[in-house]
């Protein structure tokens, strides 16, 4: 079978539009987004809510998986890290696993087919 790669990345919300508009003309032909709550380096934030502060220690992020083509896997990561990135603490990361199968439920086909 040939390799498929899921890419996984932890964004910043706000980012989405931009990431999704940068992995179009890749190919990209679908991804799954997920809301998340985290912490990292960014250690939280402190709010102020009814005049009271508390701090927050998980923020609000975005988890979105794609699985791509082995051939195509740096151009996504080159693509999300461009899109992604604000230069400040927090804006995530990006993890990428083998997949050892790949199966599109509608029609059966397996592997690069399923994408």
């Amino acid at each position: 079978m040939p390799f498929v790669k899921l890419v996984t990345a932890i964004i910043k919300p706000f980012k989405l539009d931009d990431v999704r508009e940068a992995l179009t003309p890749l190919g990209v032909q679908g991804l799954t987004v997920t809301e998340v709550k985290g912490f990292g380096r960014q250690k939280g934030q402190t709010e102020i809510y009814r005049g009271a502060e508390y701090h927050v220690s998980f923020l609000p992020k975005l988890k979105i998986e794609i699985a791509v083509a082995d051939s195509v896997v740096e151009d996504v990561i080159e693509a999300i890290m461009t899109a992604a990135r604000t230069g400040k603490i927090g804006d995530g990361k990006i993890m990428v696993s083998n997949l050892d199968q790949l199966i599109r439920i509608r029609t059966g086909e397996t592997g690069e087919g399923a994408l």
